[in-house]
């Protein structure tokens, strides 16, 4: 932000405020705000970070005794993906803008995104139920 100064007078009053006490008065306010407000980001930051890293801890533990103990997906038979049932593993589709299709264009599966395999929807790419 650039200060326009439209009184010459004014600029004079400005250095003069600055020079005199009152001007260290407000720098030193300025500064005790800037370290307050650099105290409380650090400390939100670091209380962020600790409970991120606290809960994928505990999703991971939790990921890791459900894998032992849980039953395998019946739709995928454990693997987390299966062929695209859309495209059914060619990785295009046909497709036609108009309902009475005049040319028909082969495009990218929209399911798989052209990998022939799509996600089991019923463990979501887990491999158990």
């Amino acid at each position: 932000m650039r200060l326009r100064i439209t009184h010459p007078g004014r600029l004079d009053s400005l250095r003069s405020l600055m020079e005199s006490g009152r001007g260290d008065r407000v720098r030193r306010q300025l500064q005790a705000v800037g370290r307050a407000a650099a105290y409380f980001g650090g400390g939100f930051l670091l209380l962020s970070t600790a409970s991120t890293v606290a809960v994928r801890s505990l999703r991971f533990l939790s990921d890791t005794n459900q894998r032992k103990f849980a039953m395998q997906c019946g739709a995928c038979e454990g693997k987390g993906t299966y062929g695209c049932r859309l495209c059914r593993g060619s990785s295009t589709v046909e497709w036609s803008p108009l309902y009475d299709p005049v040319f028909v264009n082969p495009c990218i599966c929209p399911t798989c995104d052209g990998t022939r395999v799509q996600r089991c929807l019923n463990c979501l790419g887990k491999g158990y139920a």
